[in-house]
């Protein structure tokens, strides 16, 4: 069946992900027309969909956005678009796409049950080494310019285009090169935590005071970080047990009521680098620190400084 429908928040996983269909479904020869409904009418689509090529005997079409589509306003588009789904052209490629899609919407069940869904993802990591395959990377660029884009395709792609060009003498990119020309995009404060504990496991005291300091750019109380360093902490520790019993990142999300398993998947990056009583005595160490903040007449920030120099 050549009807997809494909959702992403990012616009270059979801063209990423629109060629491979095509290349899959061998329509590489194929005119490809795309109708935003942002833009354009589902009629016009459905009139292409409709009509029969004179330049190639295959046609791929693209309708975007379809979210943005009013089921009341456009009922007949909608029901003919049923119709065409039902009895579709084999010469037709029809690809559907989505930023998000309302899963409670009659039209979303409908499409879903119709047509070839496709959460679209693209893995970071491979397309950092595909679109760096004719250079050299020193060790941990890769990790870095996933850390600085926080998942972000569109960015990662705009910035290893940045890297490319800027090496394209020498063929070689470093951790300097990715730290003087990408600019880190600031997530959540989950986020830099992320990155604070990171550090703080692979003992790089000078990059943990670094990400320490970032998160006091957030304007975030030094007793608030303690507070997210510690539960942090307190999800390695979790992980670290569960995954112990031999759970998948799946179940081990599901367990731990987070909504997907890339977070379980990058925390275990971390917890190999300590046993489970050396996570219960970092809980127990920041516990002791909270409570002389709260309770001393003693600096938080110059207690926190202290436990990364003492890590």
């Amino acid at each position: 069946m050549n009807n997809y429908l494909l959702e992403s928040l990012d616009e270059v996983t979801l063209t990423e992900n629109i060629s491979k269909i095509i290349t899959d479904n061998k329509f590489q020869d194929a005119t490809i027309s795309t109708y935003d409904l942002e833009l354009t009418s589902l009629e016009q689509a459905l009139e292409d969909l409709d009509t029969y090529s004179f330049l190639s005997p295959k046609k791929v079409i693209i309708i975007k956005k379809i979210e943005s589509l009013n089921q009341e306003d456009n009922k007949q588009d909608i029901a003919h678009l049923y119709k065409y789904i039902a009895n579709p052209n084999p010469d037709n490629l029809l690809i559907v796409t989505a930023n998000k899609l309302n899963n409670t919407l009659k039209i979303t069940k409908e499409l879903k049950n119709t047509l070839n869904f496709v959460k679209a993802t693209i893995n970071a990591k491979d397309y950092i080494k595909n679109y760096f395959k004719d250079y050299t990377l020193e060790n941990g660029v890769i990790n870095l310019l996933e850390e600085y884009c926080l998942d972000d395709i569109t960015k990662l792609s705009n910035e290893c285009r940045k890297l490319k060009d800027y090496a394209c003498t020498t063929k070689k990119i470093t951790k300097q090169d990715v730290e003087d020309l990408v600019i880190m995009k600031l997530g959540d404060s989950k986020d830099l935590t992320f990155a604070f504990v990171r550090s703080l496991a692979e003992k790089d005291k000078k990059e943990a005071l670094k990400k320490y300091k970032e998160l006091l750019n957030y304007n975030i109380e030094p007793i608030a970080i303690i507070g997210l360093l510690a539960s942090q902490i307190r999800i390695m520790y979790q992980v670290n047990v569960l995954e112990n019993k031999h759970l998948t990142n799946k179940e081990i999300a599901n367990k731990l009521n987070e909504k997907s398993d890339y977070r379980i998947a990058k925390t275990k990056e971390l917890t190999r680098y300590y046993t489970e009583k050396e996570l219960l005595q970092l809980m127990i160490t920041l516990e002791e620190i909270d409570l002389k903040s709260k309770t001393q007449d003693v600096d938080c920030n110059f207690l926190l400084d202290m436990f990364i120099i003492n890590m």
